[in-house]
């Protein structure tokens, strides 16, 4: 298990019945949906007397936020030297940020800047760029990748918020596979590839994708851009009961024979009241 534990600006402040309640920044207080959380609450979370919005899973007008406080259409939050950008976005639960990925953005920048040479990484299905962002502020150099085009105008906010609009980033849009298969064409590799895929989605054309299918077969095709002398490859998961392990048999089954040594863990959040949150799990195979 590894913890995103190094945050000032974010904290899961306590949780139960399907919720937890969360300080970003300052003074937003956000109450979102965790499938993960199973137990019961200890104190009445839709009562806390700061609480800024609460985002309504169901109803007859849909899925909404309902604001008890007024909240700035953006406002950012601050990990060490990186900085993003959060909006409240009608119809999802979402911020535009996942905190518990610190944890790999600590590991990359830490392998990154001990490789001793230019490292060219991949970052697909990148959404708003945190691990893009962490990548750059390394030293590396990034291709950023993402089907939806508000995502990546997100991820470049990011970067320039955390002043690395001058360091070396391609923005692309794109579905991730389709770009990877023009890349395999162009005999382009990279050092290092990030993915953070869906649980489940559909591609442009309707295609169906299911993580537990398909990954296997996605790690195939992205054996064709990494390169002959490489750094890492990071493979992160959100899907409930996809193990740990499931990562880290995949990982060695691609990459082992090419040198790599894979480790897996389960990502969580530290809470105010003294438990861990968990966030789903990543693999990570170095070279």
């Amino acid at each position: 298990m590894r913890q995103a534990s190094g945050w000032q600006d974010y904290e899961v402040i306590a949780t139960g019945d399907g919720l937890k309640l969360e300080r970003w920044g300052k003074d937003v207080f956000l109450l979102r949906p965790d499938p993960q959380v199973i137990w019961h609450q200890r104190q009445d979370l839709n009562s806390f007397p700061r609480l800024s919005a609460r985002y309504i899973p169901e109803g007859r007008i849909g899925e909404k936020w309902e604001y008890l406080r007024p909240v700035p259409d953006s406002f950012t939050v601050g990990y060490r030297s990186l900085r993003f950008s959060l909006r409240l976005t009608k119809g999802f639960k979402h911020t535009g940020l996942f905190p518990e990925q610190a944890v790999n953005w600590d590991a990359m920048d830490a392998i990154i800047r001990a490789a001793g040479r230019p490292i060219n990484v991949l970052n697909l299905f990148a959404y708003t760029g945190g691990a893009t962002v962490a990548c750059l502020q390394a030293g590396a150099s990034v291709t950023h990748v993402d089907a939806a085009t508000a995502m990546v105008a997100r991820a470049k906010e990011n970067v320039a918020l955390s002043h690395l609009e001058e360091k070396p980033c391609r923005y692309i849009v794109d579905d991730c596979i389709k770009f990877v298969q023009r890349e395999i064409r162009r005999g382009k590799t990279y050092d290092a590839i990030i993915m953070d895929p869906p649980s489940f989605g559909r591609g442009p054309s309707g295609e169906l994708w299911k993580i537990e299918q398909q990954l296997d077969d996605l790690l195939t095709l992205t054996e064709g851009v990494l390169g002959a002398n490489p750094l890492f490859y990071l493979i992160n998961s959100y899907t409930t009961g996809l193990q740990p392990t499931v990562i880290k048999n995949l990982l060695n089954l691609h990459f082992a024979p090419k040198g790599g040594k894979a480790i897996a863990y389960e990502v969580t959040l530290p809470t105010a009241e003294g438990i861990d949150l968990p966030c789903g799990c990543s693999g990570l195979m170095t070279f």
